[in-house]
């Protein structure tokens, strides 16, 4: 019987959830590796309240992976909007806050509502701790706090994590080594993918592996996080960031958006990601340039095609 591969996905926020979701429909081990440099929202209140790990991206990535009844799964996402002390938390987040208060641990935690949430695979945080996120912008300014960092719509020059050195979570590092496949993204860049990579010990593993390493850059640009950026200007972050040897192969879509959907981004301040193929050509990767783009309420990847695009690397592995 052919052994089941072994796909490690880096990243946090929407991009992640989404690809999950279509890769737990096929016969493989999933490893989602989520950042813990979240420090808003219910996320940050937790962190702070409790000195744990943000929960939000592991939260996400949790349902997403989850093979439980809808209306569970909605109630572990449902956010409160009324109540003192609760409003803007979701429950989700509440119980890995108990899950991390019971156990002491925040990766135990985690493996205690997996089970709970039937959880197809296993999630894990890049580190056992938080980490604070820090921009350096183009202007020469600075700012600390992984949410702040969009909020100066100004072009970042790079990304860096405190303290200095953050030791990786063990199993994260193993499932590294481990994988056949390494995938790294779609999400936000600077603030979702980066600081994962940012944490040596996950660096390096990456860095080392043999297996096909793929990135799957995003559709949209960001406000404040990607503005103008093209395909090529995303991968050429990651090296800047990481080192000229971080992927093997970039999936980028190549689907021209319609222009009911580019008009409503573009009052949020962004635009779809141009795919400039001579650029990204010129870093020596492998290019998978197809349309890789699904439509509903918003322009969101197509997380089967994405996740058949991924296997058949697999395959010609």
């Amino acid at each position: 019987m052919k052994p089941i591969s072994k796909i490690v996905v880096l990243g946090g926020g929407t991009g992640l959830s989404v690809l999950l979701r279509g890769l737990k429909s096929f016969p493989v081990d999933i490893t989602a590796i989520v950042t813990v440099a979240d420090d808003g929202g219910s996320s940050g209140r937790l962190r702070k309240d409790y000195d744990m790990p943000p929960p939000g991206d592991v939260r996400n990535v949790l349902a997403a992976l989850s093979e439980v009844e809808p209306l569970v799964e909605r109630l572990f996402q449902h956010r409160f909007t009324t109540g003192d002390g609760i409003t803007g938390h979701s429950l989700g987040n509440l119980l890995l806050a108990a899950m991390h208060d019971i156990t002491g641990d925040f990766v135990m935690g985690i493996r205690e509502l997996s089970k709970v949430l039937n959880v197809r695979g296993q999630v894990l945080p890049a580190a056992n701790k938080s980490v604070i996120l820090n921009a350096e912008y183009e202007d020469g300014s600075f700012i600390t706090g992984e949410s702040k960092i969009p909020l100066r719509n100004k072009r970042i020059k790079r990304v860096f994590l405190t303290p200095d050195h953050i030791e990786p979570l063990k199993a994260s590092v193993d499932a590294i080594n481990e994988a056949d496949l390494i995938v790294i993204g779609p999400g936000s860049l600077y603030t979702s993918i980066l600081p994962n990579l940012l944490v040596g010990g996950i660096r390096d593993a990456v860095l080392k592996s043999t297996v096909p390493r793929v990135y799957v850059c995003n559709a949209m640009t960001q406000k404040g996080e990607t503005n103008h950026f093209s395909a090529s200007d995303h991968v050429q972050a990651l090296i800047d960031h990481v080192g000229d040897k971080i992927v093997d192969v970039v999936i980028v879509n190549n689907e021209i958006i319609p222009e009911e959907f580019l008009e409503l981004y573009r009052e949020e301040g962004a635009e779809q990601v141009t795919w400039d193929m001579d650029r990204l050509k010129s870093f020596g990767f492998d290019i998978i340039s197809d349309n890789i783009i699904q439509y509903g309420t918003l322009v969101r990847h197509d997380a089967k095609r994405v996740s058949e695009l991924l296997l058949s690397l697999l395959e010609k592995k």
